[in-house]
């Protein structure tokens, strides 16, 4: 049994959006076990003085890309620091489970970009496995999505057509068995290979399990930028067909041409909550550029049948050409339906080192530096670096991000790529900057909602009823900042700055962060799906 913990003369924020109010917190064996006005608590246990301090639910990152992270790297300090108590990975259809050992290699080259090539014993094969490898201890919490990608590539491998039916079955048991095992619904990248080939019938067939597992469906959709607010709703009717839960991932409106249409896309969503019924929730984080992998820019055919033949065509002159004319004149699926501007795109990572001079700077300023037109620098890149590099895409736009941020079904996401020489900084700020930029230097939010935003909102779509707010008998996961400092340093020239303001963070009881320093405490487990409450506003 864990001694008892009082944290005592803090401002609680409890997560459901009520005025902060004073109170101790005891903790024990991992979870609250009282809540008393301050110094009525008794203990024989570590007393731990908060006075000045806001205490909080840990936060929850509705969409991480630490699936290696948190086995690979046990101090975890990006995620670890910001106060997340729980990740949600699998995202954007593509992770490392469900996998064949073909698969298993085939994604860990071509997520590279996303995760890195650590060295690991990526012995699993199923969600359940991993999640047995994040039950051995982990720096945080564990909460995995099936990702589409994952199954289409167990079953048809890179290939560019529907599945048969008996194909189609087999990928829906793939999807069941995930579901079985804990996972908490699926989810697509429909400007990714292999998940772009992908038709709604295909998606709306696999959302069957996951509607029979109370779980949701969780799209990274077709186009963030001509057709952004088109795609927003077709999701919204692929829900709504397969009557399961949305929650769109990094629900963005980018692209200079879409300034100022983010309340097109809101009111989609307010449309399809009152006259459908649907029950929909978002994330995002609170910057401007995106992030990826250098090749997601190419045309879904030219990643047709995965790493080995997508080089070949960039090596392939007259196959080259017709690339480059795609993605900058015409604008191709996967830059989004929108022509490259070559000054947006800027190298993050390498695996290469010999190509480390590309790291910071954009595919425009490396060309002119060189002498060579950008979209020549660009695919020999790719060659060079075997597609796994990693970059920046700077074409957000702040009036649709503060927009969104106040939306009713919001719920934050830091979407952080961890790799690389200079990564984008969300993966190091997202919810400080939330909390130090939006709500103390903005007033965009209140401090006792945005609180909601990273808290109990996620939970609630995670179905998880005894995390996300602070009450009795709630899992001990929290943190204790300073609501007159928190921020984020990172900045995307210096990305990789722990925040100022977290104090203390627990998870399960046990301190990950102790006086703004991180502990050697291991004590994240999987979350596994729970058909617990759904979302409500």
């Amino acid at each position: 049994m864990q001694p008892d913990t009082v944290l005592t003369g803090g401002n609680v924020v409890d997560g459901t959006g009520a005025p902060a109010r004073r109170a101790d917190l005891v903790l024990g064996n991992g979870r609250i076990t009282h809540v008393v006005p301050p110094g009525k608590a008794v203990s024989t246990g570590a007393v731990v003085d908060v006075s000045g301090l806001t205490v909080a639910p840990g936060f929850i990152d509705m969409h991480a890309h630490s699936d290696l992270a948190v086995l690979a790297d046990p101090a975890h300090e990006a995620k670890v620091m910001q106060g997340i108590t729980l990740e949600v990975i699998g995202q954007d259809g593509l992770g490392y489970a469900p996998v064949t050992k073909t698969t298993a290699d085939e994604l860990y080259a071509q997520l590279a970009g996303w995760n890195g090539t650590p060295e690991l014993d990526r012995s699993w094969r199923t969600i359940g496995e991993y999640l047995e490898r994040v039950d051995e201890g982990a720096p945080v919490n564990v909460a995995h999505l099936v990702p589409h990608g994952n199954v289409r590539m167990n079953v048809l491998g890179g290939e560019n057509r529907p599945p048969t039916r008996t194909e189609l079955e087999r990928m829906v048991a793939e999807v069941a068995q995930g579901m079985a095992e804990g996972a908490h619904g699926l989810s697509t990248g429909l400007t990714y290979t292999p998940g772009m080939y992908a038709d709604n019938e295909e998606i709306i067939a696999l959302l069957a399990p996951v509607r029979d597992a109370v779980g949701y469906y969780c799209p990274h959709h077709r186009n963030y930028g001509s057709r952004v607010v088109e795609s927003y709703r077709e999701c919204l009717d692929v829900a709504r067909r397969a009557q399961v839960a949305l929650h769109l991932a990094h629900c963005h409106v980018n692209f200079p041409l879409n300034r100022g249409r983010a309340p097109e896309v809101l009111d989609a969503i307010d449309e399809a909550t009152v006259r459908h019924g649907l029950d929909v929730t978002l994330d995002s984080y609170p910057y401007g550029a995106s992030a990826t992998y250098l090749a997601a820019p190419l045309p879904s055919w030219a990643q047709a049948g995965g790493t080995s033949a997508t080089l070949d065509r960039l090596r392939d002159e007259a196959v080259r050409t017709r690339i480059v004319h795609e993605i900058e004149v015409e604008g191709s699926d996967g830059n989004h339906g929108v022509p490259m501007d070559w000054s947006t795109l800027v190298i993050t990572g390498v695996t290469e080192p010999t190509l480390s001079w590309a790291v910071g700077s954009s595919i425009a300023d490396l060309a002119r530096t060189r002498g060579v037109e950008p979209s020549r620098l660009y695919t020999d890149m790719l060659i060079a670096d075997e597609l796994r590099s990693g970059c920046l895409l700077q074409v957000g736009n702040e009036e649709n991000i503060r927009t969104i941020m106040q939306h009713g079904s919001h719920t934050a996401g830091s979407d952080g790529i961890l790799v690389g020489a200079k990564p984008h900084p969300r993966g190091w700020g997202t919810f400080p900057r939330y909390l130090g930029h939006y709500v103390r230097e903005l007033g965009i939010l209140t401090l006792e909602e945005c609180v909601r935003h990273l808290t109990s909102r996620a939970a609630l779509r995670l179905g998880l009823t005894d995390r996300g707010t602070v009450h009795v008998g709630a899992i001990a996961d929290l943190v204790v900042f300073d609501p007159d400092t928190v921020a984020s340093p990172a900045t995307y020239e210096d990305p990789c700055r722990t925040p100022v303001g977290i104090e203390h963070v627990l998870v399960g009881g046990e301190f990950t962060v102790r006086d703004g320093r991180r502990t050697d405490r291991l004590p994240g487990r999987s979350v596994r799906r729970n058909t617990g409450t759904g979302f409500s506003r």
